[in-house]
């Protein structure tokens, strides 16, 4: 059977759309099951000119990019409140390869960021999940953390590195939030998709 990871990803920019420089990072999550528990993981980059869109790319291309150096095909839940990088790769990236990566209306934005993506990304099969951003999603809001500190201290991680998620989730827990949230519950869920 083939082994179900879960990733919860998010990005940031900070001035996104303003003049001047726009420093950006992007957060992942890496959840798997090794035998009986949920183990965790996380995966910055900072860039320090960027979008949101071009961040949200790199942070999925570095996830694909980090669980293809192991060397097995995954079965894979991508969560992202991207609607840029869902809608592209449930919709789009299908009729831009077909018409030889090209856009019924002109020139696709990022595309070697897309082609890198489909490249990595197709040795695993991939379910891409939108999930509303800032709307109460624990995951999702953990992402964001690891993102905007990302941005904000220009750090990159060094590849995956253990997961500082159940504390940031007792401090949330502490100021009264997600309180009956079950993070292992979640990823048994999103592992049936």
């Amino acid at each position: 059977m083939t082994q179900t990871t879960v990733i919860h990803a998010d990005e940031s920019c900070l001035g996104n759309g303003q003049e001047g420089l726009t420093p950006g990072g992007a957060g992942v999550l890496i959840e798997i099951r090794v035998k009986d528990r949920v183990k965790r993981h996380d995966l910055y980059l900072h860039a320090p000119d960027t979008t949101n869109n071009r961040m949200a790319l790199n942070g999925a291309i570095a996830a694909f990019a980090l669980l293809s150096t192991k060397g097995r095909r995954l079965k894979a839940v991508y969560v992202s409140d991207s609607e840029y990088l869902v809608k592209g790769m449930n919709e789009w990236v299908a009729g831009w390869q077909a018409r030889g990566w090209r856009r019924k209306g002109g020139v696709i934005e990022n595309l070697a960021l897309w082609q890198a993506l489909v490249q990595v990304s197709g040795d695993h099969r991939v379910t891409w999940r939108w999930v509303r951003g800032h709307a109460g999603d624990p995951k999702n809001e953990y992402a964001d953390f690891l993102a905007v500190r990302a941005a904000t201290e220009q750090r990159t991680s060094e590849g995956a590195v253990p997961s500082e998620f159940d504390t940031w989730l007792a401090e949330k827990r502490g100021q009264g939030r997600f309180s009956v949230y079950d993070p292992d519950a979640e990823f048994a869920a999103l592992s049936e998709l």
